[in-house]
C-alpha cells in the first residue's frame, strides 16, 4: 500500500505506474483517494477547532457559575451540546472516510522498480540468465506422475476418493525423496545464515489483507467457517505477519528466516487443477525463505535469495534459468519479481520452481512493520520473500532430471549432497 501523502503529491506518476501494469481499471482510484483524503482532512481539522472552543466553553461555564450568572451558564452549555452532537457526527464520518480509503488505497498497485520490463502478461517476462546444460538423454521419458507409479510412489487414485482432485499420497521412496528434499533445503538455508522457523498454519483476517491483494486473497485462500482464520497458502503469510505491529531497533536487521509449512490453494482461475499430475494441487508443503530488512539494503537482498535457489536447485543437478516477470505479470504488492524455472527434458522448455519478490514496504506499511532508526526516526521495513524449494514442482523436475535406464529399467541418481537425507542412497530403483 503506497502513503496516501506520495499519492496526493504524484498522481500522475501513480497513474502512469498503473498504465505500465496494464490495469486502466483501477486509474480512477488515485482521484478517488485524493478527494476521501481532502475531505478526511477537512473534517478532522473541523474536529479539532470544535474540541478547542469545547474546552474554551466549558472553561466559562465555570466561571460564569462561580459569577453567579446562571442564565448565561445555561445558553453556553447549550452551546456545548450542540457542538457535542456536530462533534460526533464529524467523528463518525472520519472513521467511515478511513475505512473507505484504507480499503481504496490498498487496491493500487506499488510502484515497480524502474528496471522492470514492461510486458501485458507472463507471456512478455524477460530470460535473464541459464544456469547449467540442459539434460539430454537418449530415452523418452515417462509424464512424472508415471515415474512415481513405476516406483509405486503415488497414489492419487484413493486420494480422489478421500479428498478429491488435487491431492495424492505419496509412498515408499518417493515420499522420503519429498521430506528428503524439504530437509536439505531447510539445513541449506540455515548454512546461509536464516533462522529455521515452524509457523502457525492458520492467520486472521487482517494478517492475509497485509500480505496480499484482495484479487490473490479471492483465488487462494480457504476460509475457516465460522472464525476469522484462514489456512496459509504460504508460509510467507504467518512469517510476515510475525512481525505486525511491531517496531524493530534497526540494529536488529536484517532479519532472516527460512519456514517449512503445508500450503493450502484454491487455485481458482485460468490454470485450474490438472487432473493428472501434481503441478497444480490444492495441498502442498514447501520450505520458504523471508527478510524484513531496510529499504536501501532489498535490492541486495532480492538478488542473493533468488541466487540461493539457483544455487540448491543445481547441486541437485537441475538446469535452471532465472526469468524477470514484466510489468503486467506484476501482483500488486511487488515492486520486482524473478522466476527460477527448471528444465523439463520431457518437454524440452522451462517450467516455473521458485519466485523470489522484494515488495518493497507494502506489506511493512499494512502491517505496521516499522524500524526505529538509530537517530529515532522511524521508518516502515522492506519484505522479501522467496520459495526455497515447492517439493511437487520440485519433484517433477528431480525425477525427470536424474532419471536414467539401465537395461530397459528406470533408476533415479541422487545427487551427492542429497544422499545422507536418502539414508546413503545413490539410487532409487
Amino acid at each position: 500500500m503506497l502513503d496516501i501523502k506520495f499519492v496526493k503529491e504524484n498522481p500522475e506518476l501513480v497513474k502512469e505506474n498503473i498504465r505500465k501494469k496494464f490495469k486502466e481499471d483501477k486509474l480512477p482510484l488515485v482521484d478517488e483517494v485524493i478527494a476521501l483524503y481532502d475531505e478526511k482532512m477537512v473534517a478532522l481539522k473541523r474536529a479539532e477547532e470544535l474540541r478547542a472552543n469545547r474546552n474554551k466553553l466549558s472553561k466559562s461555564i465555570g466561571m460564569l457559575m462561580g459569577q453567579g450568572k446562571r442564565e448565561e451558564a445555561e445558553e453556553v452549555k447549550k452551546q456545548v451540546n450542540a457542538q457535542a452532537d456536530e462533534l460526533k457526527a464529524l467523528e463518525e464520518r472520519e472513521t467511515a472516510l478511513s475505512a473507505e480509503l484504507k480499503e481504496k488505497m490498498m487496491k493500487i498497485p506499488n510502484i515497480i522498480d524502474p528496471s522492470v520490463p514492461i510486458g501485458k502478461n507472463d507471456e512478455e517476462n524477460v530470460e535473464v540468465e541459464q544456469f547449467g546444460p540442459q539434460t539430454k538423454v537418449d530415452f523418452e521419458i515417462p509424464y512424472h506422475t508415471d515415474i512415481m507409479a513405476y516406483f509405486k510412489g503415488i497414489d492419487k487414485e484413493a486420494a480422489g476418493r478421500v479428498a478429491g482432485e488435487g491431492f495424492y499420497y505419496l509412498m515408499g521412496d518417493i515420499a522420503r525423496l519429498h521430506s528428503a528434499v524439504t530437509a536439505y533445503a531447510r539445513d541449506f538455508m540455515i548454512d546461509k545464515g536464516f533462522t529455521y522457523c515452524i509457523p502457525p498454519f492458520m492467520i486472521r483476517s487482517e494478517v492475509v489483507t497485509g500480505v496480499m491483494s484482495f484479487e490473490e486473497m479471492e483465488a487462494m485462500m480457504y476460509k475457516i467457517e465460522g472464525e476469522d482464520l484462514f489456512l496459509i497458502g504460504t508460509s510467507e503469510h504467518s512469517m510476515i505477519g510475525k512481525f505486525i505491529n511491531t517496531l524493530t531497533p534497526d540494529t536488529e536487521l536484517p532479519m532472516t528466516l527460512t519456514s517449512y509449512s503445508p500450503c493450502f490453494r484454491k487455485e481458482k482461475g485460468a490454470h485450474g487443477i490438472e487432473e493428472r499430475g501434481i503441478y497444480r494441487i490444492h495441498q502442498f508443503e514447501k520450505q520458504e525463505m523471508v527478510v524484513i530488512c531496510k529499504p536501501e539494503e532489498s535490492m541486495d537482498w532480492f538478488h542473493k535469495m533468488w541466487s540461493y535457489s539457483v544455487e540448491l536447485f543445481r547441486s541437485m543437478d537441475i538446469p535452471v534459468r532465472t526469468l524477470e516477470c514484466c510489468s503486467g505479470d506484476l501482483a500488486d504488492l511487488k515492486v520486482k519479481s524473478y522466476d527460477v524455472e527448471a528444465w523439463s527434458p520431457r518437454l524440452q522448455k522451462y517450467f516455473e520452481v521458485c519466485s523470489c519478490s522484494n515488495l518493497g514496504d507494502a506489506q511493512a506499511r499494512r502491517l505496521g512493520i516499522r524500524v526505529k532508526g538509530s537517530d529515532g526516526k522511524k521508518y516502515f521495513a522492506h519484505t522479501l520473500n522467496n520459495t526455497v524449494v515447492a517439493p511437487p514442482r520440485m519433484l517433477i523436475a528431480f525425477l525427470e532430471n536424474n532419471l536414467v535406464m539401465e537395461n530397459g529399467a528406470y533408476r533415479v541418481k541422487i545427487p551427492v549432497a542429497l544422499r545422507p537425507y536418502m539414508g546413503g542412497k545413490e539410487y532409487i530403483g
